[in-house]
């Protein structure tokens, strides 16, 4: 039995003894994938958790996902790893500024992304995700001046496809973001007659060569049922593990060897098996918080 895989039996052990379940976003590491109990983007992991009746959630992702977690879970202990695994995107707004921007502008409704932190959500009337972004925006009653934070592209692309006015927060995900349409067209003639599958986070330009654009779970479905043999894929690269696995038949290529998040990555096998056995790296949202960031989650949840 490799290194590995005696990692991921002990792991598996002790989540059973600590009645633990392990939530995995898909751009995390391919072994921590492999043995997680719900594996998804951040939201959606999220609301699984809250319907099981483990009592510890261990979260592989970013700090912003693990306070989701406890926003929706606040009887359940929440783990994350590594403390130190943020989101340079979330990290792009704070309470202070978002606070003043609302006092300049009072009649304006706020839209935050969901890769924000629990303090934003709290300052929000609505949150969104990449999936459903034009939706909760097409809710906003016509007239009504929106800000959406953190993630300008997102703003924009949604904008263009909502044909309201919103103001862009000036925040951007550096992995998504850094992705340039000359990339994209150099592998696309390296790849003629293959689609190319886009993340709302990328650039517009980028965007506007795309044959697709969604969530990573959107890409996902978009790329597994797509006949053609070959799909370019403009998201973390960490996605590949599951394309690989839904549709081995087919060839998954990065539109950029660059699409990779370094903090995403951060968590190893080890770190969890760490978490799991101290029980630390806590992450719980105080309750002050906790309340106005659930009714603006809670707002976007109702227009499911």
């Amino acid at each position: 039995m490799t290194d590995t895989a005696v990692l991921q039996e002990r792991i598996r052990a002790l989540l059973k003894e600590r009645n633990a379940v392990l939530l995995a976003h898909y751009y995390q590491r391919d072994e921590i994938q492999e043995i997680a109990d719900f594996l998804g983007d951040s939201l959606a992991l999220s609301i699984e958790a809250a319907k099981t009746k483990a009592e510890v959630l261990v979260f592989a992702g970013v700090h912003f996902m693990a306070e989701s977690a406890s926003i929706l879970s606040p009887g359940k202990t929440v783990l994350l790893p590594r403390l130190e695994a943020g989101c340079p995107l979330a990290d792009m707004i704070t309470a202070e500024r978002l606070a003043t921007a609302r006092r300049e502008d009072p009649e304006a409704v706020v839209v935050t992304y969901i890769n924000s932190s629990a303090a934003i959500k709290a300052l929000s009337d609505l949150c969104c995700t990449s999936a459903n972004a034009l939706k909760v925006v097409n809710s906003v009653e016509e007239g009504r001046r929106i800000l959406m934070v953190p993630d300008g592209n997102l703003a924009r692309y949604t904008a263009s496809r909502a044909g309201r006015e919103v103001t862009p927060w000036p925040g951007y995900c550096p992995v998504h973001h850094n992705l340039t349409a000359v990339q994209v067209e150099k592998v696309k003639a390296d790849h003629p007659g293959a689609p190319f599958a886009a993340h709302p986070e990328c650039r517009a330009e980028v965007l506007a060569l795309a044959d697709f654009v969604g969530s990573t779970t959107a890409i996902l479905a978009y790329a597994e049922r797509s006949d053609a043999p070959e799909v370019i894929i403009g998201t973390e690269i960490g996605i590949m593990c599951q394309l690989k696995k839904r549709a081995p038949g087919k060839n998954f290529i990065p539109a950029s060897e660059g699409l990779v998040c370094e903090t995403m990555k951060l968590i190893t096998l080890e770190d969890i098996l760490a978490s799991l056995t101290e029980m630390k790296h806590v992450v719980k949202v105080p309750e002050e918080v906790r309340i106005p960031a659930k009714k603006a989650l809670d707002r976007m949840l109702a227009l499911a």
